[in-house]
């Protein structure tokens, strides 16, 4: 993606930046918006408030962050910091399902886009949203180990990695049963070992399109 567009879309890590990039490459979107890692979850909150009064060139702004387990109060935090900057009048109380896209009372500042992964709906992170693009043909037999194995590591507690991590564990430990173990998600996108076809993956892909205006017109 090139650098210094009018519109923006901010994540909170590399991997959720090269999971972007790669389905915007894999998809064949227009490159219309710029993606940029801000760190973590509580960075792209303080950088937020000023970008939404931003005077620049900026436009369109939208951000990726993921539920982990407090999906409620992540979509409060953000919402709370929209009303506060009485620029958005229709903010709704309750997050989209398909992702919000919201515009300004005046149209001079930006659009602003939010999607809380993995699906606007369930506490989890980018790793449970790319676990659905896994393909769900011949009921994925190594899926299915990956959920045996994790789950006697679990109930034995011979697990070293946090609760909170499970998805993690599981689409890596899957990828890395794949051709080339230990392939990155978003190199696995690109690869076609994950499938953009499912309707979770067709959501986001819609949020990104009405927020940045990104997929190519038929000719």
């Amino acid at each position: 993606m090139k650098k210094n567009k009018p519109f923006r879309l901010l994540v909170e890590g590399i991997n959720d930046l090269h999971v972007v990039c790669n389905l915007a490459n894999r998809l064949s979107l227009l490159e219309t918006f710029e993606v940029e890692d801000i760190g973590s979850y509580q960075q792209i909150l303080k950088v937020l408030p000023v970008l939404l009064k931003s005077t620049n060139n900026l436009q369109r702004l939208g951000i990726v962050v993921d539920a982990d387990e407090n999906l409620k109060g992540h979509w409060e935090a953000i919402r709370h910091i929209l009303l506060d900057s009485q620029l958005y009048s229709s903010v709704p109380e309750e997050l989209p399902k398909e992702g919000l896209v919201a515009h300004p009372d005046d149209p001079a500042y930006i659009i602003f886009g939010l999607w809380i992964m993995p699906d606007n709906n369930l506490n989890g992170m980018l790793e449970d949203f790319v676990t659905f693009m896994i393909p769900e043909k011949n009921d994925d037999v190594l899926l299915r180990k990956t959920d045996d194995v994790l789950k006697e590591l679990e109930e034995n507690h011979w697990n070293k990695y946090k609760s909170v991590h499970h998805a993690k564990a599981r689409i890596h430990t899957w990828l890395s049963w794949q051709d080339e173990p230990g392939t990155p998600m978003g190199t696995a996108i690109t690869k076609q070992t994950l499938s953009t076809d499912g309707e979770l993956c067709q959501k986001f892909i819609a949020w990104l399109n009405n927020l940045f205006e990104c997929i190519p017109l038929p000719h």
